[in-house]
């Protein structure tokens, strides 16, 4: 997932690079927006991948039959 994200944000800031070049500047805010969106999915990110996959849900205790409240 993070190439992946890493792909867009090239392709954002090239598309962003010829929107200035040609001034596009309702281009350019649109652009900002989502690179900004961008980064904070490429935070996300790198924070999931430090979580553990697993979760510990232990063991049940067993009561034994007719010891039950």
């Amino acid at each position: 997932m993070a190439f992946r994200l890493e792909e867009i944000e090239i392709d954002l800031i090239a598309r962003r690079a010829r929107a200035e070049a040609e001034g596009w500047l309702g281009e350019i805010e649109g652009i900002d927006l989502t690179l900004m969106l961008l980064r904070q999915k490429q935070a996300e990110a790198v924070r999931l991948t430090g979580m553990p996959r697993t979760v510990d849900l232990g063991i049940p205790a067993l009561v034994p039959r007719g010891r039950q409240g």
